[in-house]
């Protein structure tokens, strides 16, 4: 039962902290499950991550349930989904009642502006911590950079990037 709500509390702390989506979440998800608890090892948080990005839904809330079933089963997936949302899920709901109203204010404005570059930080710092244990070997590289061009220049769908790393993954190795 103790590992129940240890997943329940780390996730709710991620969640509570989470700014920005579930990419912006991702080293903060790093550190609590990989580092500090030792639930998975960077490579399977990877792996989750890849895995997540396939399923719909939202990354925050699937890799919770992942890693909740994981370490705790069924029940750990509960309490991870739960305790990722369950702040937010508050928090939206009482200030859905006032942001309209507030939305305008010099200092609401001046919180976003804040927040916002805090993000790029957090997904850069994802990008980065994936990116060191994804990209292992030249393959890889060529991998990423044709699915970045393709993406970024072509303006392919992100499924057909994912569809097209797991045929090229099938070709070159």
């Amino acid at each position: 039962m103790k590992i129940i709500v240890d997943i329940f509390l780390t996730f709710m702390k991620i969640g509570a902290f989470g700014f920005g989506g579930g990419l912006a979440m991702l080293p903060l998800i790093e550190k609590e499950i990989v580092y500090k608890h030792s639930w998975i090892t960077l490579k399977e948080l990877v792996d989750i991550i890849a895995i997540v990005e396939m399923t719909p839904g939202p990354i925050a809330i699937n890799s919770s349930t992942f890693v909740g079933y994981k370490v705790g089963g069924f029940m750990g997936a509960i309490a991870g989904s739960v305790g990722v949302v369950i702040i937010s899920f508050i928090l939206m709901t009482i200030l859905a009642k006032y942001f309209m109203r507030m939305k305008d204010m010099d200092e609401v404005k001046a919180v976003f502006r804040g927040i916002r570059p805090a993000v790029i930080g957090l997904i850069l710092s994802a990008v980065i911590s994936v990116g060191r244990t994804s990209i292992v070997d030249v393959k890889s590289v060529m991998i990423a950079l044709i699915v970045f061009f393709g993406l970024v220049k072509l303006k392919i769908h992100p499924i057909l990037g994912i569809v097209l790393a797991g045929v090229l993954g099938v070709i070159m190795y």
